[in-house]
C-alpha cells in the first residue's frame, strides 16, 4: 500500500498555507493546517505529525517558539522553519533548538521538497529502530512469564517448535493466541517463510472460500482479476486460522481434504495446486460440543488438534500484568510521540487487581485509551467511557454518552480494526464488511483514519 504521510503546515498567511498546500497534496502527502503556534501545538496534542512547517514570523507566539514547544513535548516530530527573510542568525539560532531545516519563501520549492525527503528518511530511520526495539520489548514481555501454567506453555512451545505438528490453541477471546502462534513460526524452520493469519468469523462462508482458496477471474459475480488464497499465501511458512470454530460445513468438508492432499483448488478452476504449511487453529469454543451439536465435523477435529495447548486468561496471570502494563505503555510511547512521566497510582493499583474479562486485548485497549486522552504526561483512568472501566471506582460514575456520539466512537474503533484486519486495503474491507468503496472512502474520510492507515 502507498505510504500515507502527514504534514502540519503552520503559517498565519493564508494564501501560503494554500501553496504549500497545494505543492505537498501534489506529491501525495496529508496536509493539516494552523494559522497560529498555539493552534498547531492544540493540534499536535490530538493528532501526530511528523513533519511541521513552520513560519518563523507569526503573530502571538513565534516559530522559534512553537519549535521549542514541539521539540520538548515529541521525539520524532522534525520540524522545518520557513521565512520570507534569509536571516543568518535566525537560521543559526532555529538549527541550535533542533529545527531539522530552513527554507526561505523565495527560493525555488524544490529546495523544500528535498529537506522534506530527508526528515523522511530521518523518521523511516528511527521508526525502523523503534520496531527493532519494539520487537525486543515484545519478547521480554510477552514470550516470558513468572506465572507456572504460562511458564510451561512457553516451554512446550520450544519443544515442539522444530515440528510440523498441527496445533490447536485453546482459551478466552483476547488472551493472545496469535501472539502464541506468531511466536511458534519464529522459532520454527519455517521462520523465513509467510506467517499468515485469518479470522475465520470475519468472513461469510463465500468470503472465507475465496479469502482460503483463491479465486480464478471470472468465477463469480465481482471477480474481476484472479486471486491468490491464504493457503497458496502461505505456501512453505505458516497459517494460523483464528475462531476455527466459525467455519461453515461446507468449508470444514474442502478444508479437511486440503489436510489430507495438500492440495487446493482455486474457486472456478479444476487445477491442483500442491501447498506446503503448517497448520495452527484456534478457537474459544467448546469443540466437543460443536461436534455433539453437528456443527463441527469429528474428522476435522482430530485432524487439528495433533497438540492442543490452552492459554490461561489473565486473571489467572495476575503477576505478568506489571510487565504488561510497561510492555503497552513503552509500545505507545513510540506510536503517539507523548512523553509520560508516570501513571497514577491509584490506576496501577485498579489496573493490577482487575479482572479482565477482556483479557490482554482489553488491557491493551485501556492503555491505548489513556494515553488518547493524557495531556499532563500522567496515565490516569479517570475520564474513560468505557464498559470496561465502569466500576473503576464505586464513588465516581461516569456520563452516558449521547447517542450519536457513542455510535461515532462505535463506527470509528470498527472500521480501524476492519482495515487492520485486511491489510488496510479498502476495496477488501468493504466487501468484508458490506459496505460500497465509496461508502467506506467517506468514512474513512469522515472520522480521519487515514493517520491510523500508515
Amino acid at each position: 500500500m502507498k505510504e500515507v504521510f502527514k504534514i502540519l503546515i503552520v503559517d498565519d498567511e493564508k494564501e501560503h498555507r494554500e501553496t504549500y498546500r497545494m505543492l505537498l497534496e501534489s506529491r501525495g502527502f496529508i496536509i493539516g493546517e494552523a494559522k497560529s503556534g498555539d493552534e498547531a501545538l492544540n493540534i499536535m496534542e490530538s493528532e501526530y505529525y511528523p513533519i511541521v512547517l513552520c513560519d518563523v514570523v507569526m503573530p502571538g507566539l513565534s516559530g522559534l517558539e512553537v519549535l521549542k514547544k514541539i521539540k520538548s513535548n515529541y521525539e520524532s516530530v522534525e520540524v522545518i522553519m520557513v521565512t520570507g527573510y534569509g536571516g543568518v542568525e535566525t537560521a543559526v539560532e532555529a538549527m541550535k533548538i533542533g529545527a531539522f531545516g530552513y527554507f526561505i519563501k523565495s527560493h525555488n520549492p524544490e529546495e523544500l521538497l528535498i529537506e522534506i525527503e530527508k526528515a523522511k528518511k530521518l523518521l523511516n530511520l528511527q521508526k525502523k529502530n523503534n520496531m527493532i526495539s519494539t520487537k525486543k520489548n515484545k519478547e521480554r514481555y510477552l514470550y516470558q512469564s513468572k506465572n507456572p501454567k504460562m511458564k510451561e506453555l512457553l516451554n512446550t512451545l520450544e519443544d515442539i517448535g522444530q515440528s510440523s505438528a498441527n496445533v490447536l490453541l485453546l482459551g478466552e477471546s483476547g488472551v493472545g493466541k496469535e501472539i502464541i502462534a506468531q511466536r511458534l513460526h519464529d522459532i520454527s524452520k519455517r521462520s523465513n517463510m509467510p506467517f499468515i493469519a485469518i479470522n475465520c468469523q470475519y468472513y461469510s462462508t463465500n468470503l472465507l472460500e475465496s479469502e482460503l482458496f483463491g479465486h480464478e477471474k471470472g468465477s463469480f459475480t465481482g471477480a474481476n482479476e484472479k486471486r491468490i488464497g491464504r493457503f497458496e499465501e502461505a505456501n512453505g511458512g505458516t497459517i494460523f486460522l483464528d475462531e476455527i470454530g466459525e467455519i461453515s460445513q461446507e468449508i470444514q468438508v474442502k478444508f479437511l481434504r486440503v489436510l489430507e492432499n495438500r492440495k487446493i483448488e482455486r474457486m472456478g478452476s479444476n487445477k491442483q495446486i500442491e501447498v506446503d504449511f503448517r497448520l495452527i487453529c484456534a478457537t474459544n469454543k467448546n469443540l466437543l460440543h460443536e461436534i455433539q451439536s453437528g456443527n463441527f465435523r469429528e474428522d476435522l477435529f482430530y485432524r487439528i488438534n495433533t497438540i492442543i495447548l490452552e492459554i490461561p486468561p489473565l486473571r489467572e496471570r495476575k503477576e505478568d500484568i506489571l510487565d504488561m502494563i510497561n510492555f503497552f505503555i513503552d509500545n505507545y510511547k513510540m506510536e503517539f510521540k507523548k512523553d509520560i512521566t508516570k501513571i497514577e497510582n491509584e490506576t496501577l493499583e485498579y489496573l493490577l487487581n482487575y479482572s479482565y474479562p477482556g483479557n490482554i486485548r482489553e488491557l491493551k485497549n485501556i492503555i491505548e485509551r489513556m494515553f488518547v486522552l493524557c495531556k499532563d504526561g500522567i496515565l490516569k483512568m479517570e475520564g474513560i467511557e468505557s464498559s470496561t472501566v465502569r466500576n473503576f471506582d464505586s464513588h465516581k460514575h461516569f456520563d452516558i454518552l449521547d447517542f450519536n456520539l457513542a455510535r461515532a466512537n462505535f463506527e470509528k474503533e470498527y472500521l480501524i480494526n476492519a482495515l487492520k484486519l485486511n491489510d488496510n486495503n479498502i476495496t477488501k474491507t468493504a466487501e468484508v464488511i458490506g459496505l460500497s468503496r465509496r461508502q467506506l472512502f467517506n468514512k474513512i474520510n469522515e472520522y480521519n483514519l487515514r493517520e491510523f492507515m500508515s
